[in-house]
């Protein structure tokens, strides 16, 4: 990727996250989530991640049940999890 195409992808992904916008196109939504238009394109085609498609051809994206997919699944970080264990035992005496 050479230097005019790298500025060009930041100044979109600084515009999405600086922005209001709240329908991503396929390749904002690539952008936006550092995932491979082929990848993507993949997770569309099966269902696997929530999109539209009011006209039959180009996919859009609402930003917000796009980060809610993106941060399914969470983890909880080892302290965390410590944290929850001495309060359960604090509570249950």
């Amino acid at each position: 990727m050479n230097n005019i195409e790298l500025n060009e992808k930041l100044n979109n992904i600084e515009r999405l996250l600086l922005g209001s916008k709240k329908v991503l196109t396929f390749d904002e939504a690539c952008d936006y989530t550092g995932i491979s238009r082929s990848y993507l394109y993949k997770l569309t085609a099966a269902g696997k991640i929530p999109h539209s498609k009011p006209n039959g051809k180009l996919i859009y994206f609402d930003i917000d049940r796009l980060n809610k997919w993106l941060l399914r699944n969470d983890r909880k970080s080892t302290c965390e999890t410590n944290d929850q264990a001495i309060e359960y035992i604090l509570r249950k005496g």
